[in-house]
């Protein structure tokens, strides 16, 4: 069923600050989430399912590598990939997930530090949705502590020709299972670096992980390395330190705040349309005084969090986002899409927590969205380092 916002669903008449090319982009990504996401996504989230035809089709919409330029890439605006996001998300965390690890994450790894013919050789398969990709940061002991992972490069050979050897384990790893490349950053003598690893290198082991009650529609894994050798053409030339993942880290916290409020609406509308036709004591729901409480909650915190996301975008595109307001943008429309998530589920009674209704299996990927790329812990202590000076994060 399809949630559409009317004119009812947009107090503050935010369209009115986008311009026609934005909104012909948003009702396309919103039309595609209402044919191919809406009718499937109870489905693949109750089997555990990430449909494979998807990343072709989401190549063939132009929302993979949307924000990045040349080499087969939309080139997009980033309020444009803000609105893509939102609508994705509107129909799945899991959905616009892969759209964040192949183009924010993988995509952008190679875009910003990859040697041309790296560039050449994966961007344009990628942008068509031909090619997945992955991002290998998180370790099962260093999660929110990247500058603490144990994977180790060493040295192989002499010169210019030499090559690595990489050992170590990562967890969490999205779409790795079904990567044809994947990004690996790890530890050297010389500080982190970025390596590309296509699929089937010996060496390395990709094990999903199962028993998920959150982004049951997406693949997360562990991945092991085990003396993998690489040759020298698999370094990321352009990254040294860890610069180099947080800038991708960076892109995906930025389409999180707008996608975030994409779940927070789906679940607003659906609460909305229930409480409509749902008949209580004689009357709809939607006629009591508790229930219009909640949802004028709900939509004053969605109406804020799009209008903070729509600013976050602006100073984007104009070259003036600082990573402290990408955290005030994570951190507060996550929060909050998860209350809002929460708060519909009541309006709906026994009936939310099944599949039928979203906002229960948007709160459960609301989690997972609200640990990944920063918890909030983290990004409070992003913004408190911001405004006092001082560094918290040890202690």
């Amino acid at each position: 069923m399809s949630h559409s916002t009317t004119n009812t669903s947009d107090v503050l008449d935010l369209d009115s600050l986008l311009n026609t090319d934005e909104l012909e982009l948003r009702q396309r990504v919103r039309d595609f989430a209402d044919q191919r996401i809406r009718p499937n996504i109870a489905r693949w989230y109750e089997d555990a399912v990430f449909p494979r035809e998807l990343p072709a089709e989401l190549g063939e919409l132009g929302v993979l590598g949307m924000h990045l330029e040349g080499y087969g890439c939309p080139g997009r605006t980033a309020v444009e990939y803000g609105l893509a996001a939102m609508e994705l998300e509107a129909g799945d965390s899991g959905i616009r997930t892969f759209v964040s690890v192949q183009g924010s994450l993988a995509m952008t790894a190679i875009h910003r530090w990859g040697s041309e013919d790296q560039k050449l050789e994966w961007l344009p398969r990628m942008a068509a949705g031909e090619v997945v990709g992955s991002f290998a940061l998180t370790e099962p002991t260093a999660g929110s502590d990247p500058s603490s992972m144990a994977s180790f490069a060493r040295r192989d050979g002499e010169g210019s020709d030499a090559g690595w050897v990489l050992d170590g384990s990562k967890r969490w790893i999205g779409l790795a299972s079904i990567a044809d490349v994947m990004v690996v950053w790890a530890n050297t003598e010389d500080g982190i670096r970025g390596f590309l690893i296509p699929a089937g290198t010996p060496g390395v082991t990709v094990t999903p992980i199962g028993s998920k009650l959150s982004m049951r529609a997406s693949i997360q894994c562990d991945v092991e390395f085990d003396g993998v050798r690489l040759g020298p053409e698999a370094l990321l030339p352009g990254a040294d330190g860890l610069r180099g993942p947080f800038t991708c880290l960076n892109e995906a916290r930025y389409g999180i705040a707008w996608g975030a409020m994409g779940a927070a609406r789906d679940c607003y509308e659906s609460a909305l349309e229930y409480a409509r036709s749902r008949m209580q004591f004689g009357k709809p729901l939607a006629s009591y005084q508790l229930t219009q409480e909640k949802l004028v909650n709900m939509h004053l915190e969605i109406q804020k969090g799009t209008m903070l996301a729509l600013h976050l975008g602006r100073l984007k595109d104009a070259g003036r986002l600082r990573p402290e307001q990408i955290s005030a943008g994570k951190l507060n429309n996550v929060r909050e899409a998860i209350a809002i998530a929460r708060e519909a589920r009541t309006i709906l009674g026994g009936n939310g927590i099944t599949l039928d209704y979203p906002p229960l299996r948007h709160a459960n990927n609301l989690e997972s969205v609200r640990t990944y790329e920063g918890t909030d812990e983290v990004h409070l202590l992003v913004l408190g380092n911001h405004l006092t000076g001082i560094p918290a994060f040890r202690g």
